[in-house]
Formats: structure tokens, C-alpha cells, sequence
């Protein structure tokens, strides 16, 4: 390089020439930078996927079963004889105290349940005649029928139900699992959604990481075409310039991860290797047709490349069986405020053998004992009647959800309603008990899983929350 000649140099000094003339200084420079610091990158980036947690976890992983827009309890789980008697009346009025519905009068009729129920298993839980296939494996769940929560719309619902929050930007339960223990799978993301029905009413917002690094947030997989989008190479790229392609923006990553420590980098690389293994392991995750028949049969799938719940629910297997930590499904079909009878018929055979089948095909394999399978909606259903006598409106005072495995007592029931189902009257359980309980039986502690955010800790359950010991086997 002339030195002298362009230290007299008087015309502007512009970006072309310096990067041109200086390329030699500033390439060494970077060079020498990014051996330095690529391993120290690195360990930065993998330092985050397996934390150990606080305590001996009960169970390594979860699957929840959520369905989504809030399905009736009275026609499904929690049976009220006294409100198939007082159908047609008014409710007391001491009940109604202070109370506000989401879109009825309050003074609406009493309606008895629509179907059935009977008793099953060792444990003679009454069980509606909707679901025959989770009625025979009854034994391994366990019921909490005193579920209670603040929000009565779906949006709110569904986020506080998934994040803790009934405000957007929290985030989800998914994401804190995977925070707080990382995931065992290199070849599939930690936190993995499969939809069905359609979109739920909350959005991206239940599956999302919040103010946790992208690297936490669930990962949609699609149930026709690519599992991702964009996932196939585009014309003339092949598998050798893809990965010459990463490797470069993988050097240019770590030396910015290096400079500025910012965890949204260290997500990128992240991100940008995981599309790359994704491109063979999620075909050959997504290709059912491999499975016994047997199997396909025990979960109701007919035709193996429909996009269905029950596919989903076999996917939600062979994601766990790959190292996924958290596995979750949406089905939002569940808000009758009218034509309630019908459309439970509809979505009980949507659901009720593949949710049955996905407990037995995990006890079957030894995976039922350190997983955790959640079955419910947002909130629950009113006793009172809504659209002329067949529908119910929103209610969130009290409503049943089903857990198995993952050291929840089977064959059990927590918690009671008032004859009319419509308070809780023992054993109350909150979404934040929830959370704190189900974190706590992955071994973490729920007022220790925190992250920092703009000056404060946030934690899953935020300021509340205790474990319910009682439903704990």
C-alpha cells in the first residue's frame, strides 16, 4: 500500500475506498477476533440448552392438549344431578351477587346437562357418554374440577391460560419449560405447536416467547406441505452452497455476538442451524406412513397425510420420542353459545379417541411416568342457558381440566362445585397453582425461574401461585 500517496489524499474519503484500500488491516483484524472469540460464541449460544433444574424433576417433559374456545364441563366432566333437576328455573338470586356474565343476563334460566353420564373404572368417575374412549382410561387421570380464573373472553383467556397474563407480550408457559430446562433434541426445536380446527383466539401470543430470547418461542409446524415455511431449498441451491452460505453468516454472527452480547444474535445463529437440520428431520417426522397399523387405528387416523387432531396427537408422540420438551396442540372448536348439542357431538369424535389413545400409546412405551399430557380449555361454561336452550355462555368461576402421568394421582378428583356447578366450594386451583404445580413437577421452582426485564424479575406466575400438593402422587 502507497502510504504516502494517501496521506495526501484531499478528495472526501469515502466507504468504497477505505474497505477497498484497508480491507487487508480490517480482515485480519476481524480474522484474528473471530477465532478468539468463536468458541467463547459458541458456549454462549449452547450455554442456554440444557440448565439443570432445581430439584429432582418428577417429569422430563409435556403435551398439552388444548382446547381451545372453552368446552361445557356440565356436558363432559363435572356431573350435576341437582342442575338436571332445577333445569328451566331461575338461579337463586344469592348466587347471582355481584355477578357479571360475558354476553347473557345473568337471570337466565338453569340448563341441565345434555348427555348422559355414568361411572367408570376403579375409581367410578362419572364420565359423559361424549367420550366412551376416555372413560376407559379414566383410572389415569386426574381431574381438577376447581379451576378458576379472572379473564371471561377468549383472547384474554387463552393468554392467561398460556402465559400467566391476560396481557399480550408475556411469555408462554412453553417458553419458560424450555428456559428453565432446555431440550434434549438437536435436531427439532424445544417447543413445538401443531393446530387443528382453526387459528386460536389468542394468536401467536400462547405459544410465544414474550421478552425471553426468540430461541424460547414455539415453533408452528404446518399439517400439509413443507412442515415450515420456506423449508426446501429454492431452485439451484444445493445442499453444499446452503451450508457455505451458513457457515458465513455463522463467522459473521459470532463475531457480532462477541462485540455486543446481544442474546437476539445468539437466537439467529440458533435459529439459522436449526431450519438447516430441520430440512431432514422434519420430513421424516412428519411421515406417518411408518407407523403399525394398529397404531393408526388406536388414534382414529384414517388417511395418514390428512391434517387432523388425531394426526397431531400421534406427532406429539414422535416429537417426544425425539427429545422435544414441550409439545403443544390447539383445537379451538369449543364455544358453543349455541347449537351446543351437535357441536359437541362433532367435537368429541374429533377428539375423544385420539386424546385417549395418546395416554394409552404412552403408558404402552414407558413414557407416561415422566410425561405430562394437560387436556382443557381457557375457562368453562355457565349453568344458565344462552341461544333459546341450547347453548351456554362464558364462565370463568370454575372449570375442569384433566391431567395424566408426570406424577399426578390417576383415578383422581380435586376439588368441588356447589350443586349448580357454578362456584368453586373446595380446593380452589388457579391458573397460577396450575403453572406453579406443573413447573414444579419438571423440578423447577416457580418463584426461582426468572428472567430480568426492563429493571424488575418476571417469573411465570409473577406474584402469586403455590403447588397444589394434593393432586401430587
Amino acid at each position: 500500500m502507497n502510504s504516502e500517496l494517501h496521506l495526501k489524499r484531499t478528495d472526501p474519503i469515502t466507504r468504497r475506498w477505505f474497505l477497498r484500500d484497508c480491507g487487508v488491516g480490517l480482515a485480519g483484524l476481524a480474522f484474528n477476533s473471530l477465532l478468539q472469540r468463536e468458541a467463547s460464541a459458541a458456549a454462549t449460544v449452547e450455554s442456554r440448552t440444557k440448565p439443570a433444574p432445581h430439584f429432582p424433576p418428577r417429569a422430563k417433559r409435556i403435551i398439552y392438549l388444548f382446547q381451545a374456545g372453552a368446552p361445557s364441563q356440565f356436558e363432559l366432566f363435572d356431573h350435576k344431578p341437582e342442575l338436571t333437576k332445577r333445569s328451566g328455573q331461575l338461579p337463586p338470586a344469592e348466587l347471582l351477587k355481584g355477578y357479571k356474565s360475558a354476553f347473557i343476563n345473568p337471570n337466565s334460566a338453569l340448563l341441565g346437562p345434555k348427555f348422559k353420564f355414568a361411572q367408570h373404572g376403579q375409581s367410578g368417575r362419572p364420565i359423559s357418554e361424549l367420550l366412551p374412549h376416555t372413560s376407559s382410561v379414566v383410572d389415569e387421570l386426574c381431574f381438577i374440577h376447581s379451576m378458576h380464573t379472572e379473564a371471561v373472553n377468549h383472547a384474554p383467556g387463552q393468554i392467561m391460560m398460556n402465559t400467566g397474563s391476560q396481557n399480550f407480550g408475556r411469555p408462554s408457559f412453553g417458553s419458560w419449560s424450555l428456559y428453565g430446562l432446555g431440550s434434549e433434541s438437536e435436531n427439532l426445536p424445544g417447543y413445538i405447536v401443531l393446530a387443528s380446527a382453526k387459528g386460536t383466539s389468542g394468536g401467536a401470543s400462547n405459544y410465544g416467547c414474550g421478552f425471553l430470547p426468540t430461541t424460547f418461542a414455539g415453533t408452528p409446524l404446518r399439517g400439509t406441505g413443507d412442515p415450515i415455511l420456506y423449508l426446501s431449498n429454492p431452485q439451484g441451491i444445493d445442499a453444499a452452497a446452503q451450508r457455505a452460505s451458513l457457515d458465513t453468516l455463522r463467522g459473521l454472527n459470532d463475531l457480532a455476538l462477541g462485540q455486543h452480547h446481544d442474546p437476539e444474535t445468539a437466537s439467529r445463529i440458533h435459529s439459522y442451524e436449526m431450519a438447516y437440520r430441520l430440512q431432514t428431520s422434519a420430513p421424516e417426522l412428519m411421515d406417518i406412513g411408518g407407523e403399525p397399523q394398529h397404531i393408526l387405528d388406536l388414534y382414529g387416523i384414517k388417511d395418514i397425510k390428512e391434517s387432523s387432531y388425531a394426526r397431531n396427537c400421534l406427532l406429539a408422540r414422535r416429537l417426544i420420542e425425539r427429545g422435544v420438551l414441550f409439545v403443544q396442540l390447539f383445537h379451538e372448536a369449543w364455544d358453543q353459545h349455541k347449537a351446543l348439542t351437535q357441536d359437541l357431538r362433532t367435537n368429541c369424535a374429533a377428539t375423544d379417541r385420539a386424546s385417549a389413545a395418546l395416554v394409552t400409546d404412552l403408558k404402552q412405551r414407558g413414557l407416561l411416568d415422566d410425561t405430562i399430557v394437560i387436556w382443557g380449555g381457557e375457562f368453562g361454561r355457565t349453568p344458565m342457558v344462552q341461544g333459546g336452550d341450547d347453548g351456554r355462555d362464558h364462565h370463568n368461576r370454575s372449570f375442569t381440566l384433566w391431567l395424566a402421568g408426570g406424577g399426578f394421582k390417576g383415578g383422581h378428583s380435586h376439588g368441588e362445585t356447589d350443586d349448580l356447578g357454578f362456584n368453586v366450594v373446595r380446593d380452589p386451583v388457579h391458573v397460577h397453582d396450575l403453572h406453579a404445580t406443573l413447573l414444579h413437577q419438571l423440578g423447577l421452582d416457580h418463584e426461582k425461574l426468572t428472567y430480568r426485564f426492563q429493571g424488575r424479575d418476571f417469573r411465570l406466575t409473577d406474584v402469586h401461585g403455590h403447588v397444589v400438593n394434593g393432586i401430587l402422587g
